[in-house]
């Protein structure tokens, strides 16, 4: 689909990243571009010389997932979810309220093992 040198464009013109339902060209080069990438993986063959946007603005499909201008899509190492754009600030309160309860239950996991019980 694209590699370094094409999707370079994007980070030039100020896009936060690109979520493929396809395999991109050159990890090495798109790690050091400023640009958030997540594919289906790593492909060794070239995309072609040109670049041809089609549409902007529209809703697509993703790995079966419908994508619609305006939704939020939170993607790491693991995966990528799709947050309806409705819907963006109920899960992000419910995200940060679920963070501090996994912090308290870490918290209590490290006090309990600060001091070891001795054999009597």
């Amino acid at each position: 689909m694209a590699g370094g040198t094409k999707l370079s464009l994007l980070a030039s013109h100020g896009l936060a990243g690109v979520l493929a339902d396809g395999r991109l060209r050159d990890f090495a080069e798109l790690s050091t571009c400023g640009l958030a990438v997540y594919c289906r993986g790593e492909s060794v063959k070239w995309g072609g010389e040109v670049v041809t946007p089609f549409e902007a603005g529209r809703p697509v499909v993703v790995g079966g997932v419908m994508i619609r201008p305006g939704d939020y899509v939170f993607a790491d190492s693991s995966g990528a979810a799709v947050v309806p754009h409705e819907q963006v600030l109920e899960v992000l309160e419910e995200a940060h309220r679920v963070a501090g309860e996994d912090l308290a239950a870490t918290d209590g996991v490290h006090r309990a093992d600060v001091a070891p019980q001795q054999a009597g």
